[in-house]
């Protein structure tokens, strides 16, 4: 869909990653997914793509400027890999990037980020914990301070990227109860202290990793705190929101590639001696697709325009996220039922995205947390 906004050179980046992805990483979405993993030469040559230097330094490896219509064109068009499990791996370290640059010391930021942003070493955000999910106000790991240290205590859970990265961005309670207790740490993979363990056997994303992080007396420098301490919550709350627009856009182009594939397989499968497209039934189902892909590209669109025009409109980004992860449901069960047995079976990229739909509802902000969010945000 053209708008006012898609300039030149937003056209030209989305035409290089659309080439990208499908050279690079749609031949292999069905061999990574059974391998539970991708190559690590992907991370890097899409370091080099520059998808994760928006916003950073040029010195750091950063593109020197931010584009939300370009995060956005990112997030749709790898979609086009056919497998989020794909992203996954190589997105893990996109929602750690951003505490990293803006928060660490210089010294931090000229020993790792470079690497990070151009993909030759990984970085996860530790947020989530076994009994909390989004309820980030109850963390229960600590941090008590030592010296000229702290002294990290608890676990994280459902860590993206959490067996493969070599750095951390914590959030641990410094503080007392609530939001206003916790400060984020960097922790390095080889720290006394730190394990993790593999979460396997998922429903959906098996090319990447998964992990829960223990921390058991892990002695961090207080020079790896991020920020100030007792705002750790603030200032990553900021990141949430390009995450989860990101996940937006993400099931966009979902939505998109059921729209497309079911359209192709309605027209070369017949029944009853003429094409499935030609069945009224059928019909319908791909005109609800595509409506539903129109509707959730126009918001994306919307929101973009307003954050590239100085707004961040937190309550359309959460009304956003519930309303395309309800859409890309409602895709992939409706692409299913137009495939038949065919999408049933492994290595299909609908089966892979029906099983992937509610981990995009779950993660970066469940279905239900972002509801009660937007209406708070409405001043309710």
């Amino acid at each position: 869909m053209r708008h006012a906004e898609d300039t030149e050179e937003r056209q030209q980046f989305r035409e290089m990653t659309r080439r990208f992805t499908e050279t690079e990483l749609l031949p292999f979405a069905n061999d990574w997914d059974e391998a539970g993993e991708i190559p690590w030469e992907i991370h890097e040559k899409v370091g080099a793509l520059g998808a994760w230097g928006f916003g950073v330094a040029e010195q750091y490896g950063g593109l020197g400027f931010d584009d939300m219509y370009m995060r956005c064109i990112w997030g749709e068009e790898a979609a086009r890999a056919h497998n989020g499990g794909t992203l996954a791996a190589l997105g893990g370290r996109s929602i750690s990037i951003g505490p990293i640059e803006k928060f660490a010391s210089q010294d931090i930021k000229d020993r790792i980020l470079k690497d990070i942003v151009e993909g030759r070493t990984g970085s996860s955000l530790g947020v989530t914990e076994p009994g909390g999910g989004s309820d980030v106000a109850n963390m229960k790991t600590t941090a008590r301070q030592d010296g000229n240290h702290w002294i990290i205590n608890g676990s994280k859970t459902f860590i993206t990227g959490g067996m493969t990265s070599d750095y951390f961005v914590v959030g641990a309670r410094t503080g007392g109860e609530g939001l206003n207790g916790i400060s984020l740490f960097l922790v390095e993979k080889d720290m006394e202290g730190f394990s993790r363990t593999a979460l396997d056997k998922k429903m959906g994303w098996w090319a990447s990793d998964q992990a829960t992080l223990y921390f058991d007396d892990v002695r961090v420098p207080a020079g790896n705190m991020l920020g100030d301490e007792g705002r750790g919550f603030i200032q990553i709350m900021h990141n949430f929101n390009y995450e989860r627009l990101g996940m937006v856009a993400q099931c966009l182009g979902m939505m998109r590639v059921l729209l497309e594939e079911s359209i192709a397989y309605a027209q070369q499968r017949e029944t009853f001696g003429k094409p499935l497209s030609q069945h009224q039934v059928i019909r319908h189902k791909i005109a609800e697709i595509s409506a539903r892909v129109d509707a959730t590209e126009a918001w994306v669109n919307q929101i973009c325009f307003l954050t590239e025009n100085g707004q961040m409109p937190v309550d359309q980004i959460c009304k956003a996220k519930f309303f395309s992860t309800k859409n890309l449901e409602y895709c992939a069960s409706e692409a299913m039922q137009i495939w038949g047995g065919a999408a049933y079976l492994r290595g299909n990229v609908v089966e892979r995205f029906y099983r992937e739909v509610k981990v995009m509802a779950i993660g970066g902000g469940s279905e239900e947390i972002m509801r009660d969010l937007a209406v708070r945000q409405m001043g309710l």
